[in-house]
């Protein structure tokens, strides 16, 4: 059951028919789409589709949860059921979301029809294949019973038990698989941790697994993100209905409590084959995809890094679905597919500026037994070198200016590949605050010096034919990736390193605030989420600490103002010299 920590919640918005997909409850009928119907001006169904609309499946507390249903008409076949399960409504598709994205994610309507659950598998593509596709409003949402419990242990036990229902009904072969991207990928890990017995795949694509150490407190600094934006445009719920107030949670508790521990999945609890994807561009999932790698404790799992941006690889790739048809055919209908021979880890190598990533890299594992991690010192002339400086250097920025920062540079002599995980370890201190946070970046330049970013998508898929033509107003985080980033509160310094995934990726407990005397020098390890990036002869890397988030945060306008405590004032100073040797370590391959 649920921890015994009362939540906080916030009112949504009642559902309105039309709006996000919304239709009246329509329990117990069905209707049969016929083949070509193409009823959103998309792309038209292959096949006859039947819809069980509303399909209601009580909980082990009497909970009512409702579903939708598409699976092949006229069949008599038992086939896998995958389920797509988040808050989000069960009728939102990917055609109600990406026109609020910039170049609506490169994904044209051609692409889609509109029966998708947004971030879910499209009835479309998987009907024609033998899979029945289901879309739930989970607790709170749609026309559900109950509150809108965000990923952790209510859910969890609520995905358990729609999973187990699906598995009895008379269409049903007994076998159930979960796919989709972001929070259709963070529900899986919560689920499958739960260990229903009929939960037999899932493939997780771009799905964290800690809601406060990768999206909500991140190194202990805390932002919406863009859950404020989820909240007022996509979430809706019955009246009463309520979603779980992560501001008000992280103002009742600082640091970690058993709310928020139970937001963090336990992969050492996930049995079933794993097909999980990832990349560097997200500014979210990233850790929980490389956590989920490491720490699911068989050998049944899989991990494809990409380079672009997650809804475009989802629907927009067909290779992508090719795969994941392989996958679940393996293991939601038992075909000897040669699956296995699929290799365990496949990487992306990000080029940055006009030059696409090179991808499907073969790796031996991750990270790669053969990495080199080389220690670089941050010192004076804004340069990394191999040694700490002989002589005591202070190099100071305003931590309330985005654009000042203290910046380190080091030029490639020859051509290398940095893949794996990166981390700083910096000497600091702040004569204004007891408390500051640090922000790391890691820029890739050109040759002549000129900072480069990577583009989320195929050139041939956008607008444009160069970076440089990007506007401004149309430079978002899911378009362009400037670098992977780490973050840290100085109070939230401490590592217990029995719980690290990796020496290179310190874990902080955040159980309490260590504050710092105004002056006093700490050392800050702070693991920098994972790169993957190429680097040519006269190339350089820049590292640059600061005290605002460094890279593209254009959801900050959702967000309500943080309290003045909690904000960066002053000049942060880094120490470099022998006794206070601030470096960044890089992985080498």
């Amino acid at each position: 059951m649920p921890p015994p920590v009362q939540s906080a919640y916030k009112r949504v918005a009642q559902p309105k028919v039309g709006e996000n997909g919304y239709q009246e409850c329509r329990c117990g009928k069905s209707e049969v789409l016929p083949a070509g119907w193409n009823g959103f001006n998309a792309k038209p169904l292959k096949s006859d589709t039947r819809i069980d609309h509303d399909v209601e499946i009580v909980m082990r507390d009497g909970v009512r949860l409702y579903a939708d249903v598409y699976r092949p008409a006229n069949s008599t076949e038992k086939i896998p059921a995958v389920l797509s399960w988040s808050f989000y409504g069960k009728k939102y598709s990917a055609l109600d979301m990406l026109p609020m994205c910039v170049w609506k994610c490169c994904v044209p309507p051609s692409d889609l029809s509109g029966l998708e659950k947004f971030e879910g598998l499209d009835p479309e593509a998987w009907c024609p294949r033998g899979y029945a596709i289901v879309s739930v409003d989970t607790r709170g949402a749609g026309h559900s019973d109950g509150q809108i419990c965000v990923m952790g242990t209510q859910d969890a036990e609520d995905g358990y038990d729609v999973v187990e229902a699906l598995a009895q009904m008379d269409w049903c072969n007994g076998s159930v698989g979960m796919a989709g991207n972001s929070a259709l990928a963070i529900s899986q890990w919560f689920i499958a941790a739960q260990q229903p017995p009929s939960l037999k795949a899932i493939a997780p694509w771009e799905g964290s697994g800690d809601l406060f150490r990768e999206q909500f407190c991140r190194g202990g600094w805390f932002s919406m993100s863009n859950f404020d934006l989820i909240a007022k445009a996509i979430v809706r719920g019955p009246e009463n209905s309520g979603l779980e107030d992560f501001e008000e949670m992280y103002r009742r508790s600082p640091v970690s409590n058993r709310f928020w521990e139970d937001k963090r999945v336990d992969m050492a609890r996930v049995k079933c084959p794993v097909f999980i994807r990832g990349s560097d561009v997200s500014s979210i999932h990233t850790m929980g995809s490389i956590r989920g790698y490491l720490e699911v404790p068989h050998s049944n799992k899989w991990i494809q890094w990409g380079s672009k941006q997650e809804w475009y690889e989802l629907y927009s790739i067909p290779e992508s679905m090719n795969e994941l048809g392989l996958f679940f055919d393996r293991y939601l209908k038992g075909k000897d597919n040669a699956w296995e021979k699929t290799p365990k880890v496949r990487w992306s190598a990000l080029q940055f500026g006009d030059r696409e990533a090179i991808d499907d890299i073969v790796l031996e594992d991750f990270p790669a037994p053969t990495t080199e991690y080389r220690r670089l010192f941050l010192g004076d002339n804004k340069k990394l070198t191999g040694s700490a400086p002989s002589t005591y250097q202070k190099i100071s920025y305003d931590s309330e200016n985005r654009h000042s920062v203290g910046e380190f540079n080091y030029t490639f002599e020859k051509a290398s590949r940095l893949i794996g995980l990166p981390k700083a370890v910096l000497y600091m201190s702040c004569e204004d605050r007891d408390d500051f946070t640090v922000f790391v970046i890691l820029r890739k330049k050109d040759k002549n010096g000129k900072n480069l970013m990577h583009l989320n998508f195929p050139f041939h898929a956008t607008p444009i034919k160069s970076i440089e033509e990007i506007p401004d107003a149309e430079q978002a985080s899911l378009n362009l990736h400037l670098g992977s980033v780490g973050i840290l509160r100085a109070s939230h310094r401490e590592i217990d390193s029995s719980r690290s995934i990796h020496p290179q990726f310190p874990f902080h407990p955040h159980k309490r605030q260590d504050k710092v005397s105004p002056g006093t020098i700490v050392k800050l390890e702070i693991g920098i989420w994972a790169m993957g990036v190429d680097f040519e002869e006269g190339e350089s890397i820049s590292v640059r600490v600061g005290g605002q988030y460094p890279s593209i945060a254009e959801y900050k306008s959702f967000s309500n103002p943080r309290p003045e405590h909690e904000l960066n004032r002053g000049r942060h100073v880094i120490h470099c010299s022998e006794e206070y040797p601030s470096s960044v370590i890089l992985p080498f391959i």
